[in-house]
């Protein structure tokens, strides 16, 4: 019964205490922000930190958050954002000692799954290697529009900006990466404006 119920309407039961509702509230939105957070920063277990760091601050600010719409997902993509730019400096850090460290090579290892994560690691930095030549304004606003296919409205909802304001940018991005498929690969600003889901 509660299955069929409004993300608002989970919500409120989550604010009461309701775990259950709050249960449903995760499994339907816990995807797609796991990979909006992996997009952004190229690693599966740091996606999965700020995907339990997100659901995390939900539940402590439940009874004090109301959704603008029937969907708590813009809210949640908001938090996430607020996490990653918190985040971003460090993983700056990380990641310019990373490429002069020189590379391990490990055994192979029989696990499909472990081979196709890493896969995805790789080709999600080379993505990002791209995606971090634009602003920080433009990298979100493309990565809630068009990695989350979160709508103009839920995007401006999520960064606490204009509708306009997000077209804006979001039509700068997709110039910007246009401009870097010329210079380093058209397979790259390809995926980043239509990565297949995980």
């Amino acid at each position: 019964m509660m299955a069929g119920m409004t993300d608002r309407e989970l919500w409120q039961r989550a604010g009461q205490g309701d775990a259950e509702a709050y249960g449903i509230l995760f499994d339907r939105h816990a995807r797609t922000v796991y990979n909006y957070c992996f997009r952004r920063t190229a690693d599966w277990s740091l996606a999965e930190d700020l995907t339990s760091a997100v659901f995390l601050e939900a539940w402590r600010r439940r009874a004090e958050i109301t959704p603008e719409s029937d969907s708590i997902l813009p809210w949640l993509l908001g938090v996430a954002a607020n996490l990653l730019r918190n985040t971003r400096r460090g993983l700056r850090r990380y990641r310019e000692a990373l490429s002069k460290s020189p590379r391990l090579i490990a055994d192979p290892d029989p696990a499909d799954d472990i081979v196709s994560r890493l896969d995805d690691e790789k080709r999600m930095r080379r993505t990002l290697a791209n995606i971090e030549r634009l602003s920080a304004d433009e990298q979100e606003v493309l990565s809630l529009c068009v990695w989350t296919a979160l709508s103009y409205e839920g995007a401006a909802t999520a960064l606490g900006i204009p509708v306009g304001t997000v077209r804006s940018r979001l039509h700068r991005a997709r110039e910007h990466l246009r401009e870097l498929d010329l210079s380093c690969g058209h397979e790259q600003a390809e995926e980043a404006l239509s990565p297949e889901e995980r």
